[in-house]
């Protein structure tokens, strides 16, 4: 089998993964809003969501998306930074009372996944102090397991690459 019959099969099959994996994404969360949940249920969702909230999702988006704006803006008008600025402080604060539906939406996604009795220990598990240390830790932990993933795939991709290479050289194909 040829380089370009490889390369052609595996295009093919990252093609494939990602239409799956568009689908499955649309298949789990297309049931997860259109679902009914029980009151209570959605309630101990919107708890456990609410304790490991740590991090200020919300507010670190907002956040976000208003530094992308006055990046953006004050670019092509940087003699307006100023008031730049200003409105997208008003227009931050006029978000200030819509955290409420994000939470509400994850919390929607959780009720559908876990039963009564699932989301009681959850809750349960994140109102202890083990499970307060955990919420608030996430943030950094998860910066940490990023960090160290990064080293992980950049050590391992020259790795990998030069053992294929070794492997075709070994066959007899000078690559």
């Amino acid at each position: 089998m040829g380089f370009s019959t490889m390369t052609g099969m595996m295009t093919r099959a990252k093609a494939l993964v990602a239409v799956a994996l568009s689908a499955a994404i649309i298949a789990v969360a297309a049931p997860a809003m259109a679902q009914e949940v029980p009151p209570e249920q959605l309630a101990l969702a919107r708890k456990y969501v609410e304790l490991t909230d740590s991090a200020g999702v919300y507010e670190i988006t907002l956040v976000e998306i208003g530094m992308g704006t006055l990046s953006q803006l004050t670019t092509q008008n940087p003699e307006l930074a100023e008031e730049i600025d200003l409105a997208i402080g008003a227009v931050l604060e006029t978000y200030q009372s819509r955290k409420g539906e994000l939470i509400d939406q994850f919390a929607r996604i959780y009720a559908t996944r876990f039963t009564v009795e699932e989301l009681q220990q959850i809750v349960a598990f994140y109102e202890s102090p083990t499970g307060q240390k955990l919420a608030s830790a996430n943030m950094e932990v998860n910066s940490d397991l990023q960090a160290v993933l990064q080293v992980f795939t950049n050590n391992t991709r020259s790795e990998f690459f030069a053992k294929v290479r070794a492997e075709l050289r070994a066959k007899g194909f000078e690559v």
